[in-house]
């Protein structure tokens, strides 16, 4: 590929990210929050709705992943699940009553569960062929997300309707859709099927333990995009105040992730997830405590180190673990269990805890599973060690 075509369709890519996660950023943060305010769901009811997005990402994904092995155009289906979601988008915010709203985010979820993993094989296949580094795509898509959440924060709040995230969320998805005509055609070619790759990475421990502690350390982190807006509320702030929390929160993220290689080369790729799990478990225990809400804005800085590094960090640690032959499988894997699994059971746990306790006592629990995180990622880098060690000799 050309030089100067190269760089244009890096620039794209990172306009697709920019849109997208300005989608994602206009509805997530606040979903919870026009749920309880303008549907009266209860914090049960909003969990399961909530996690019903994770849920059946889950189930959904690999399908988008054989139909891309199957059709072998990923784009074109990248484009069909941003149209959709899209379309569906417009008329949420018209549905009532708890059963229809649940059906209708399940209908988002169909689509919108494919954006992420066909836009991430074809990034990554991009970038290592063309010399880029992901952190440099995805920092745009945490941009994106920060704008949006501050922009409708500030626009729900001005004109007192919440079903502009609805709408923001579609247009989001529509200006992605037109970066897509210059995205590459090409994704990492799989080797061998799912079920091989599955048996192959089943043998592969250090693996395994790497998804049990992704399930616990990132599965949080995930929940807290749908919960940060009723603890902003919770502790003082208004819906400008959660505008201006996740423009820190997010926009923190983009800085980390543009060095994040640079500190991963110099530091080790596992030694920074576990530095990156461990501010998110100190944030946690400290919202434990419910400060006060400008505390809280000051703290949400710690997203950059905690999420910027641990997301570029923790996909070049799957790669690094699974068999060359398997390393497709093994993202999809990850992806599932930690932006499927774990955001789904901590979206749910997390409603739950705030009907029974309080959304500071979920943060309690978010602070101690993330510990748990911590310690089985100890254990996985004194098994590799060894291992990498023969390697560089």
């Amino acid at each position: 590929m050309p030089e100067h075509s190269t760089e244009k369709t890096y620039r794209f890519i990172q306009m697709f990210y920019f849109f997208t996660f300005f989608a994602f950023g206009s509805i997530f943060p606040l979903l919870s929050v026009f749920l309880a305010e303008e549907k009266g769901l209860s914090h049960t009811q909003i969990g399961i709705v909530i996690a019903a997005l994770p849920l059946i990402t889950i189930f959904v994904q690999p399908v988008w992943g054989m139909l891309s092995d199957y059709t072998r155009n990923p784009k074109r289906l990248l484009m069909i699940a941003s149209v959709f979601a899209s379309v569906l988008g417009i008329f949420y915010p018209w549905l009532q009553v708890f059963p229809v709203l649940l059906l209708g985010i399940i209908c988002i979820a169909l689509f919108q569960s494919g954006i992420v993993p066909l836009s991430d094989s074809l990034s990554l296949n991009f970038v290592q062929r063309n010399g880029k580094e992901y952190g440099n795509i995805r920092l745009w898509g945490a941009v994106g997300f920060a704008v949006a959440v501050f922009v409708l924060g500030r626009l729900t709040e001005a004109t007192g309707s919440m079903n502009w995230i609805f709408y923001s969320f579609s247009l989001g998805l529509l200006f992605a859709l037109i970066t897509l005509f210059e995205f590459p055609k090409r994704a990492d070619e799989v080797t061998v099927s799912f079920r091989q790759g599955l048996k192959t990475l089943i043998q592969e421990k250090p693996f395994l333990l790497f998804l049990v502690s992704n399930f616990l350390i990132f599965g949080p982190v995930l929940a807290n995009n749908y919960y940060f807006g009723t603890f902003i509320l919770v502790v003082g702030g208004t819906l400008s105040g959660v505008g201006l929390a996740f423009l820190l929160a997010a926009g923190s993220e983009a800085p980390f992730m543009k060095f994040a290689q640079m500190v991963i080369n110099r530091f080790g790729v596992v030694p920074i997830i576990i530095f990156s799990a461990t501010v998110s478990c100190l944030r946690w225990f400290f919202y434990y405590f419910e400060p006060s809400s400008t505390v809280v804005y000051a703290t949400t800085i710690a997203q950059g180190v905690s999420v910027g590094l641990y997301i570029p960090a923790a996909l070049i640690l799957v790669r690094e673990l699974a068999p060359g032959g398997v390393r497709a499988t093994a993202v999809g894997l990850y992806s599932a269990v930690g932006n499927g699994l774990g955001n789904a059971c901590f979206t749910f746990v997390g409603g739950v805890v705030i009907d029974l306790w309080s959304v500071s006592f979920m943060y309690g629990v978010f602070s101690f599973m993330t510990l748990v995180g911590i310690i089985i990622l100890l254990i996985v880098n004194k098994m590799v060690q060894p291992e990498w060690k023969e390697r560089i000799a």
